[in-house]
């Protein structure tokens, strides 16, 4: 090989390995809410990033490289789950990142994150596909209206009535779940 294209070609990949690593964790949650599976999910994330690192020019600018991964991600999980036609819900437990849940946590602490997770899963089951999405672009990963709805390719009062229909919903089953 060239030895002046070998330093870029070495270049090329840190950048996209460092893409990967630095999104990987927040495409995935971002899949696994949406279809509720961990196995399905880590497939997703999977073919996620190789749809985007199949248009590696897109890479080049940061910020909208995160945006336009989250677009990917959220139309591959919804594509996903209208060809499934149906949404498989499994415990959060089963997806625990060791980092973000602290080694000394007692056993009261325990079952009550347990508990939020299992109020989390179940609140979002109860939501249709593209409340979800726009539930969870809009309210977890901060994107505002506009990027929601072009991410989910409808207009910006369809993402609004998603997102109020989404917290309408939500709201009523931890109203039930607590009575």
């Amino acid at each position: 090989m060239n030895e002046a294209v070998e330093p870029a070609l070495e270049d090329s990949l840190e950048r996209q390995n460092r893409f990967i690593s630095e999104n990987m964790r927040r495409i995935f949650l971002l899949v696994y809410r949406i279809v509720g599976n961990v196995a399905d999910a880590q497939d997703l994330t999977q073919e996620v990033f190789i749809k985007a690192l199949q248009r590696r020019e897109q890479l080049k600018d940061v910020e909208r490289a995160t945006h336009w991964l989250s677009r990917i991600a959220t139309n591959t999980a919804i594509d996903f789950l209208r060809r499934q036609g149906r949404v498989n819900i499994c415990e959060l437990e089963e997806v625990a990142d060791p980092i973000s849940s602290p080694p000394s946590e007692n056993p009261e602490q325990l079952v009550l994150r347990a508990e939020r997770a299992t109020a989390l899963e179940g609140g979002l089951a109860v939501l249709t596909a593209r409340e979800r999405a726009a539930l969870l672009l809009r309210d977890v990963e901060g994107l505002p209206a506009e990027e929601v709805a072009r991410q989910l390719s409808c207009s910006k009062a369809t993402v609004r009535s998603h997102i109020s229909n989404a917290r309408v919903k939500f709201r009523r089953y931890l109203s039930r779940r607590a009575s």
